[in-house]
């Protein structure tokens, strides 16, 4: 599956790394990859990916399988 972050959207809630390790923030609170900068990662499906995604609230996150 696809995983892309839209660090513009990412309000530093907190809230995707809560449910997956694969997230990260820098320094100024915004979501990244843990070990990427780059905005747009594959992984295999990952029910707790999906769930970052899914409850993130202001859809920073977008999946496509």
């Amino acid at each position: 599956m696809k995983i892309e972050i839209i660090p513009e959207k990412c309000i530093a809630c907190g809230l995707c790394q809560t449910y997956s390790n694969v997230f990260d923030y820098n320094d100024d609170g915004i979501v990244r990859f843990a070990d990427s900068d780059e905005k747009v990662q594959i992984f295999s499906e990952d029910d707790d990916i999906l769930t970052a995604v899914k409850f993130c609230p202001t859809k920073a996150l977008r999946s496509s399988l």
